[in-house]
């Protein structure tokens, strides 16, 4: 998710600097003004951007580390961010802002080259990041700094439903849970060599921000697995949507029973639905979870750095990405 504007005469900053947990509420206020802006500017003009959850801020900053970067004005005011995350090799940036009177000077250039910069020199072998479809001059901006179009992400919600019980990482034995994490990686490792989302699955378990629904095969083994969060995406606001983080599924086959147990924790969780990012290289499992009555609603535009592709996934099975927090 980014909100930024064409290039203008430069303007200068301070940075990057670590961006750190205490920076959350300024953050948040750089966050709102930037894609209110946004909006407005795309004819949405009684559209406000909230302000995010702090506790997903906080996933966010501790999920990327030191790949989560600010920049000050001649005030010592934060003008602008970008959250680098680095999954294994798979790399991306998100959320990214500058704020409005700071746009259109060259803050957003300096802004994404510092996260292409740190996922580089951190080994990242693919580099990308989300957008809106229809907002032409963003697409236009990110191409001009050496991203490509790839295909959308659709946003597909599966509504809340009672099923068999699932199985949870989260509510395993300690001793269960580390061999549960090291499947969860080969099982990634062997569908999309190089990424590794362990480290987001212990974080969402740490910071009790929701769980990670386990599915095996008839043999035992884990042939699935989704990482979801239940907290509010937006501060204040109640529980509305599961989101599906990352998933990964190595047979087709075992798509329904992983559906079933996630719709099941969302309704434990007390929401009302959840909701599935689908990739559009998977045009089998869309088709799928359309046809479990899954409902279209958001898409984003994929873009990845020129020479940092995403990796193809193993033939028969899916690995879902979110780029957004």
């Amino acid at each position: 998710m980014v909100g930024l504007r064409p290039w203008r005469a430069a303007r200068s900053v301070d940075g990057p600097h670590p961006a750190r947990v205490e920076d959350i509420p300024a953050l948040n206020e750089v966050f709102s003004e930037a894609f209110t802006e946004r909006y407005r500017r795309d004819g949405m003009v009684g559209v406000r951007v909230p302000a995010l959850n702090p506790q997903i801020w906080r996933y966010a900053i501790e999920d990327a580390a030191d790949g989560a970067m600010l920049w000050r004005g001649d005030r010592g005011e934060i003008v602008a961010f970008n959250v680098a995350h680095l999954s294994g090799e798979e790399g991306w940036m998100g959320p990214l802002a500058v704020r409005p009177e700071w746009q259109g000077h060259g803050v957003g250039k300096e802004v994404v080259r510092a996260g292409i910069d740190w996922l580089r020199r951190h080994g990242a072998r693919t580099i990308g990041l989300e957008t809106m479809p229809r907002t032409m001059d963003n697409i236009g901006f990110y191409s001009s700094l050496g991203f490509v179009p790839g295909r959308l992400t659709l946003t597909v919600t599966i509504d809340a439903a009672p099923g068999g019980p699932p199985r949870l990482l989260g509510r395993l034995p300690a001793h269960e849970r580390d061999e549960a994490l090291e499947e969860c990686r080969a099982l990634t490792a062997r569908l999309l060599p190089g990424a590794d989302f362990t480290r987001e699955l212990a974080l969402t378990e740490q910071l009790a921000l929701g769980d990670t629904v386990l599915v095996r095969t008839p043999d035992g083994a884990l042939g699935a697995f989704a990482l979801c969060h239940s907290v509010p995406l937006v501060e204040g606001r109640v529980r509305e949507e599961l989101r599906v983080l990352k998933l990964a599924i190595g047979d087709l086959a075992l798509l329904p029973p992983l559906v079933s147990a996630v719709a099941d924790l969302a309704r434990r969780s007390g929401t009302r639905r959840a909701a599935f990012r689908v990739q559009g290289e998977f045009p089998a499992l869309y088709r799928a979870l359309v046809g479990m009555r899954g409902r279209v609603r958001w898409t984003d535009l994929r873009m990845t750095l020129d020479g940092y592709p995403e990796s193809p996934v193993a033939v028969g099975g899916a690995v879902l990405s979110n780029w957004e927090i």
